[in-house]
């Protein structure tokens, strides 16, 4: 046995390879890299896929066609916001565009003891030259002016308040869940503590006891909206600060501000807009809410929810001042919710293919 391996190494020792002994092989297309995909960022991709998605897009076009409105809709005619003409008040909807076609004339239907009767304020004051696109209110108020006016507070509200919700949640809950230990426990308390008072308990204190305004609200938003995205911060933090890129940064030196903000945070960035877009609708609605019982923005200034507020006490008898309110808050909300929706599709890469 030994002197047949001694055999076997002679010859193999002794054998000397030639080239034709090895063949190349020609994988270069096996191997080869989607030049397309490595080119396109991260960024291009979710704008490509955002768009690909008809809801989002109609969402944001409605977001765009509010937002304008609410900036140039209150110089559109001649009356202001405050403006009161009693001699004016609750003449309906008046379009010089669409009268011709019997529609939006100035003329109301209105209930009375003895049935239905049609009345027309334009012709019975003479008044044929003056037109109120969404009406006028109970004191003689251009609706439209009101509206748009309302909406831009509304969204000048909601917009600030998230974005405020979004540093401080967001900071919150990232040093939290980077920390952990007695840091986070303590943290975590805290925050189920501000959690269980009721918010609506906190923002009407604060208001009760503040000068009402937009600035008193935003605050008051302020303080109850950063639970969840503090929630949401520290889940995708508690995930990503043992990966290897987080390792490798604090093996090198890096501190913890430095990790926190320059390397998680950018990859966290996708799940903080998608909640961001959420939270604006929500705090439409709060606001929305605090102004139609009374403790939002004060008079002569509005808000859609006052306005929804002014056109309740006069729903049974002029149903039209509640309608533009409603429509444009109900557009609102849906719109920033469509596009919230889009955004996680196209930010979140496990849904690519779905």
């Amino acid at each position: 046995m030994k002197k047949k391996v001694a055999v076997a190494a002679e010859a193999t020792a002794a054998y000397i390879p030639v080239d034709t002994d090895f063949k190349w092989k020609e994988n270069a297309g096996d191997i080869s890299i989607d030049e397309n995909f490595v080119a396109q960022n991260f960024w291009h991709d979710v704008f490509v896929r955002f768009f690909r998605k008809t809801s989002a897009v109609i969402g944001l076009l409605l977001i765009i066609l509010i937002t304008v409105f609410a900036i140039i809709g209150p110089g559109m005619n001649d009356f202001g916001y405050s403006d009161q003409y009693l001699s004016q008040k609750n003449f309906a909807p008046r379009v010089k565009a669409l009268e011709k076609f019997g529609i939006f004339d100035g003329t109301e239907t209105m209930k009375t003891t003895t049935g239905k009767t049609q009345v027309n304020y334009y012709q019975e004051k003479d008044m044929n030259d003056l037109y109120y696109w969404f009406g006028s209110d109970n004191f003689g108020r251009d609706i439209w002016t009101r509206t748009w006016s309302g909406a831009r507070v509304s969204l000048i509200i909601a917009v600030a308040a998230a974005l405020i919700d979004m540093i401080i949640g967001m900071s919150y809950g990232l040093i939290s869940g980077y920390f952990g230990g007695k840091t986070d426990m303590l943290m975590q308390r805290f925050l189920e503590v501000a959690n269980g008072i009721p918010r609506l308990v906190i923002v009407t204190l604060l208001l009760l006891v503040l000068k009402p305004g937009m600035l008193t609200i935003i605050f008051a938003l302020m303080l109850t909206e950063w639970v969840g995205m503090s929630r949401i911060a520290r889940a995708e933090m508690l995930k990503l600060k043992e990966q290897e890129f987080v390792l490798a940064s604090r093996t090198l030196g890096a501190n913890s501000f430095f990790i926190i903000f320059k390397e998680v945070l950018p990859n966290i960035i996708g799940p903080i807009i998608t909640q961001v877009m959420f939270s604006i609708p929500t705090a439409i609605f709060t606001e929305a809410f605090l102004s139609f019982v009374g403790l939002g923005i004060p008079v002569p200034q509005c808000s859609l929810g006052s306005l929804i507020s002014d056109g309740f006490n006069s729903f049974t008898t002029h149903s039209y001042q509640i309608i533009p309110p409603i429509i444009v808050m109900a557009l609102l909300m849906l719109s920033f919710n469509l596009v919230a929706d889009g955004l996680r599709e196209a930010l979140d890469p496990k849904l690519k293919e779905m």
